[in-house]
């Protein structure tokens, strides 16, 4: 529904522009620093030379070490209806037991070496790339936090200081700017404690990505304001925390090979360079904004500009790597999660003391309903995403597997489960009204694990791998058909 939704402003904008293009600035133009002032003032933005070397070092290392391991993959995602290879190549790291879903494809973390877990790595070269991208995940954290108790001390002094002055700053300046916060982008918050300033900014994952543009055979156009070459699309970031921090570190790889251009049929934005778009969501009024990316620069989406903005990312000519840090919604997303999403289907599974047989506990329909539901995401958000995968993730870390395992086993216990529903509400001795209510919701979930059972054998790339491991064992235990003729005889 929500991508309905999203397809239905993109058409009407792109009809409402027809030829003509909207405007946009760089930092060429005499009017950037107050538009970012006005409209985009929770975009700050973090030179290469304000980070620690040190850390510089660790990461651009860490970088080359996962590209070397060949450990970057496009991803198969989903757009209206269709699959599609991503033109970008990504890696997901951070909390063991994370995950995090962009566009109906989940990533799972490889994790890094968080205190407290025995995670054996493919190398040591391995391991100190994802201690390096922990580092960086601390630093950024701590970045974030100054950047929001500079906001907030910003407001407050507009909200007591009715005069206030407008210094003209800098480009550099303003872009290091902690706290540059206007009435005008949105409403006055007022300041926050720690602990919520803590919630938005603990970042437990990290999602990298890498392209060389040169490799590629096509990009797509940027369609509102003509900038040119696309490596991301325009989009919000899925998945998060409301209102939480986005901090990203990038690095292109600058060198002789590729010098900054000296075209100007892209009004300012120069292609050879890197750059990341922002635009206010489905605004056809205000200019958008193009701001350059180098080697080591940072910048930070803070408070809601996630939601109220959207972003795109501008190919440059140099291959280019970025760490986009995160605080992934981990409401239904953890391996703690699932797991005792299990345990809590399984508190309707008993077993006799004397035949040890399998019954459940109780038919009625909303304890039938809430296993049923609990099958489903075990097998479709959880098995049949980690092993369409394959073994991506074995290049790294083999931490996953045991996971895994064990929710197979618990998959083994639901089918029982599905199997048991089947078989009592075939018994005459059950009250009717009860009977065919569990029947009515018991068929509703049934047809949903067939049809999604369908779409991912049909998938030409989740086929093979699927049916390597666990999930060659997904077979429909019974024809639909067979369940709607014994409901039929019940009823």
């Amino acid at each position: 529904m929500l991508s309905q939704q999203i397809r239905t402003k993109k058409k009407k904008l792109l009809e409402e522009l027809g030829e003509n293009r909207l405007p946009y600035l760089t930092p060429a133009d005499a009017d950037f620093h107050q538009l970012w002032k006005t409209k985009y003032s929770k975009l700050i933005f973090r030179k290469s030379d304000t980070v620690p070397a040190e850390l510089h070092q660790m990461v651009q290392e860490s970088f080359l070490t996962l590209r070397e391991h060949n450990c970057f993959f496009q991803d198969l995602v989903r757009i209206k209806e269709k699959d599609f290879l991503t033109p970008v190549s990504r890696i997901l790291i951070g909390n063991p037991g994370c995950t995090y879903k962009y566009l109906n494809t989940r990533l799972f973390t490889v994790p890094w070496p968080a205190e407290g877990y025995d995670i054996k790595y493919c190398s040591p070269q391995m391991h100190d790339a994802c201690k390096a991208l922990m580092r960086l995940n601390d630093y950024l954290h701590i970045e974030a936090v100054k950047a929001l108790q500079g906001q907030n001390l910003f407001e407050t002094k507009e909200i007591k200081d009715t005069t206030v002055i407008d210094r003209e700053q800098s480009f550099a300046t303003s872009l290091t700017e902690e706290g540059s916060v206007s009435k005008d982008q949105s409403s006055v918050c007022v300041p926050e404690d720690d602990r919520s300033l803590k919630n938005r900014t603990s970042y437990n994952l990290t999602l990298l990505n890498y392209m060389d543009p040169l490799q590629m055979l096509y990009l797509k156009q940027e369609p509102y304001f003509g900038m040119g070459n696309m490596a991301v699309s325009w989009h919000h970031d899925e998945s998060l925390v409301e209102r939480s921090t986005v901090a990203v570190y990038s690095y292109s790889c600058e060198d002789s090979a590729v010098q900054e251009s000296s075209e100007q049929g892209l009004k300012g934005r120069d292609p050879a360079v890197w750059h990341v778009g922002l635009k206010v969501a489905w605004d056809i009024e205000t200019p958008g904004l193009a701001v350059p990316l180098h080697q080591g620069d940072i910048y930070l989406m803070l408070d809601d500009l996630n939601m109220t903005h959207q972003h795109c990312v501008l190919a440059g000519l140099s291959p280019r790597f970025s760490s986009t840090h995160r605080v992934a919604d981990s409401s239904r997303g953890t391996l703690e999660y699932i797991l005792g999403q299990c345990e809590l289907a399984l508190q309707n599974l008993q077993t006799d003391s004397d035949s040890a047989a399998w019954s459940l506990k109780s038919l009625e329909a909303a304890v039938v309903k809430q296993v049923e539901e609990i099958h489903n995401e075990v097998e479709f958000e959880w098995l049949r995403q980690f092993w369409f995968q394959g073994k991506r993730y074995l290049k790294c870390t083999d931490w996953w597997l045991k996971p895994m395992a064990k929710l197979e086993e618990f998959w083994r216990k639901l089918e029982i489960m599905t199997s048991l529903v089947l078989s009592e509400v075939r018994k005459e001795q059950q009250i009717e009204e009860q009977r065919n209510e569990t029947i009515s919701c018991f068929l509703l979930l049934l047809k949903e694990r067939q049809k999604l059972r369908k779409e991912w054998t049909a998938s030409d790339l989740s086929g093979s791998l699927i049916h390597m491991i666990c999930i060659k064992r997904l077979l429909l235990y019974t024809s639909l058909g067979s369940i709607k003729a014994s409901a039929q005889c019940l009823q």
